[in-house]
């Protein structure tokens, strides 16, 4: 090199872009404001997700002022690397940074957001590193970087910092703690440069809301993926998969769509993404038949294609430098690479008749993952490639079925920012029940769903509970590819298995009137409980004692509202766990009832509940409405009208709104959907019902309601 231009390169390698002027931060949505600092690089999550922003559904939300002083905001590139400063004050908590398993606040914690399979550990290390946080002050921070990022979420102390920590001293002071207060969040990315968003509240919910609708709203699955699902062993054939179905016949429990395990490949570990002539000799009139059942298929899949499969000639020069368990991995970022794929999985699967996919291994662990030396075609990075790959499978494949006008439902395992639209709920191998609940609510601050699936058990107790759990998610799936297990496998619980099930068949109006409430405002269908409005939930900071055998270094832990969440407008879930005959619930402000009986629970306080084991506690707010639908096995096709019966608890007066449309395709979006007011007033002494249907042609339930009120006066 020159050396002048050494000298030249070296200067501008050090230099520093300094804290941005107000008038750089620039409103690009309402609520909502973007800044940027340094080189910005063509590959970014939001770009990789491609999801454009719902501005008709921004402009209803609260305008709001910038959230944050920009006299205290620090955007730095030095020596080639971004360095990210925001604002903390002393009483701030911070949530998201990711799909993590075990805590839910996130002050206080160093994290490494990188894409990878979760090891049992909140180190930033998990499926869905989506590097967005939103604060208890009522506003969220999205770092747009394809990167692995270090953020530091009140950890590290400046000498010159704006609130410094009080200085203590170990030798006499009880409360003395290694890890002192910070006043700032500090982001590390690797790279030269990168876009911030800062989404205004003046609510957590509202902030998480914004996020949700600048990436497109939520998404809007179909009727049946919110049914019931078997995953089946890996090499059943098509005839054992139509043996299960029938075997879910015979024992009346609901059934709408089955999960087709690696063995449907010729080859599998890599996937040649061509069916088995041995285990499938006639794939489309195996998925007819499975059709004229009332029962849809999804397919298993990783994408790293097999030297066997048809496609291996034309996707090579397409693909990275090394291989996943010896299979090309595609350059998604290249346009002819997904189209290839596209036209073969459109010819191979979608035209006879496949519903929906399960995009495995898109995750890590390193050791069979692409390594960071790896290069690909198109000059993307191996490490941004890893951060976005599962975007853009769940892209690609979700479009593949936009343009059928057909809507699907499916399984990732790996996800990031930008992916609220998709219609992918995230999933892993980790198998704890409790931490199962815990990521269910960190999914709700950063847009992603998340499934706390069903395996095996022990006991039928342990069956039975988790079994509870996932009829209360974004998915109801049992995941039998390893050892067969069937919904019925522990017969002492098969009927209180059978009446969850049941039950969240019954709730399929309120349940998908949450999710049309995801894809039109942003609010998650499943949420935690600091995204209740005009509510303060805070943790309890304990600890900090020092103490020679357990806490050293006298550091502070933070006691948490554990193992529970919001479904909906009105209703709040706490599963129970094996062992447990009672549990604490922390009700939010306001009067609370039972579900299953509509008696009168508390009201802003802590309680204790005993369901005994045929029940998962459920519990519906003061002048909440629930309305439902009879009992049945498979969600309502499409011609169907349903008669309904709306649910009131509580004494006050209350008002809801209920959603519906075809349940299958996408025709909502040209106008073909409907809403209906219900209210519920009081009469003299009584209260009475009402519904207002808009649009009731697209209505597909009947318009005489069976009202009843759950909680006796």
């Amino acid at each position: 090199m020159n050396p002048f231009f050494r000298i030249l390169f070296i200067f501008l390698s050090g230099l520093s872009f300094h804290a941005l002027d107000a008038q750089e931060w620039t409103r690009v949505a309402p609520g909502i404001w973007k800044a940027s600092v340094g080189a910005i690089p063509d590959i970014s999550l939001l770009r990789a997700a491609g999801a454009e922003p719902n501005l008709e559904a921004l402009e209803q939300l609260p305008e709001v002022e910038f959230p944050l002083p920009t006299d205290r905001i620090s955007l730095e590139v030095i020596d080639g690397q971004v360095h990210l400063r925001f604002p903390l004050e002393r009483e701030e908590e911070l949530y998201g940074l990711g799909l993590q398993f075990k805590t839910h606040n996130q002050r206080g914690r160093i994290m490494e957001l990188h894409v990878d399979h979760y090891g049992g550990a909140d180190n930033g290390r998990t499926h869905a590193p989506v590097p967005f946080y939103v604060s208890t002050a009522g506003y969220g921070v999205l770092v747009d970087a394809a990167r692995y990022l270090t953020v530091y979420a009140g950890t590290a102390i400046r000498v010159e910092a704006d609130d410094p920590p009080l200085l203590q001293d170990r030798n006499t002071d009880k409360q003395w703690a290694a890890q002192p207060y910070s006043d700032a969040v500090e982001i590390l990315v690797p790279a030269a440069g990168t876009e911030v968003y800062i989404f205004g509240g003046p609510s957590m919910l509202k902030a998480v809301q914004r996020y949700n609708l600048f990436n497109g709203g939520g998404c809007l699955p179909p009727k049946w993926g919110l049914g019931f699902t078997q995953r089946v062993p890996t090499l059943y054939s098509d005839s054992d998969i139509l043996q299960e179905v029938a075997d879910f016949a015979d024992h009346d429990f609901p059934l709408d769509f089955i999960g087709v395990e690696p063995g449907w490949h010729s080859m599998a570990y890599p996937c040649t993404f061509e069916w088995d002539e041995g285990r499938f000799p006639d794939p489309k009139g195996f998925l007819e038949k499975l059709r004229e059942r009332g029962v849809r298929a999804n397919l298993w899949l990783n994408p790293y294609l097999s030297p066997r499969g048809s496609m291996y000639p034309e996707i090579k020069p397409l693909s990275g430098s090394h291989t996943v368990w010896n299979g090309l991995v595609p350059d998604f970022t290249l346009e002819k690479a997904r189209q290839l794929y596209k036209d073969h999985f459109t010819e191979h699967h979608i035209d006879l008749g496949v519903s929906g996919y399960k995009i495995d291994e898109v995750d890590g662990y390193d050791r069979w993952v692409w390594p960071d030396v790896a290069t690909f075609p198109s000059g993307t990075s191996a490490e941004e490639m890893r951060q976005i790959y599962g975007l853009m499978v769940q892209r690609m494949t979700a479009d593949w079925f936009r343009e059928k006008n057909r809507r699907t439902y499916g399984l990732v395992r790996a996800s990031n920012a930008g992916a609220s639209s998709f219609p992918y709920v995230v999933y892993n191998d980790y198998y704890s029940h409790k931490d199962f609940i815990t990521a269910l609510i960190n999914s709700s601050f950063i847009g992603v769903l998340w499934t706390p699936e069903v395996r095996a058990s022990k006991t039928s107790e342990e069956w039975l509970r988790r079994m509870q759990s996932v009829c209360f998610s974004p998915m109801a799936m049992l995941n039998a590819w390893a050892d067969g297990t069937k919904p019925w496998t522990f017969p002492e619980v098969e009927d209180e298995v059978r009446a969850v099930a049941q039950l969240r068949m019954r709730l399929l109006p309120y349940l998908y009137t949450a999710f049309a409430r995801y894809r039109s405002e942003g609010i998650p269908p499943f949420r935690a409980m600091q995204l209740w409005e005009n509510s303060d939930f805070r943790s309890e900071q304990r600890g900090g004692n020092l103490s020679s055998d357990r806490n050293p270094y006298g550091e502070y832990a933070s006691k948490e509202i554990r193992y529970q969440y919001l479904m909906g407008d009105a209703m709040l879930v706490a599963p129970m766990f094996e062992g447990e005959e009672s549990r604490s619930v922390v009700l939010p402000p306001g009067k609370w009832y039972d579900f299953y009986t509509g008696a009168y629970v508390g009201a802003g306080e802590v309680i204790t509940v005993t369901p005994g084991l045929d029940q998962i506690p459920l519990f519906v707010r003061d002048g909440g409405i629930v309305p439902m639908i009879a009992s049945r096995n498979q969600m309502p096709g499409p011609d169907e009208i349903l008669p309904l019966e709306i649910r009131h608890y509580g004494q006050s007066p209350g008002s809801s709104r209920l959603y519906d449309d075809d349940g299958t395709t996408f025709d909502y979006e040209r106008g073909a959907f409907s809403w209906a007011d219900l209210r519920v007033k009081r009469q003299g002494n009584q209260l009475r019902g009402s519904m207002r249907i808009d649009n009731p042609e697209f209505f597909h339930y009947r318009e005489a309601v069976n009202w009843v009120f759950m909680t006796r006066p």
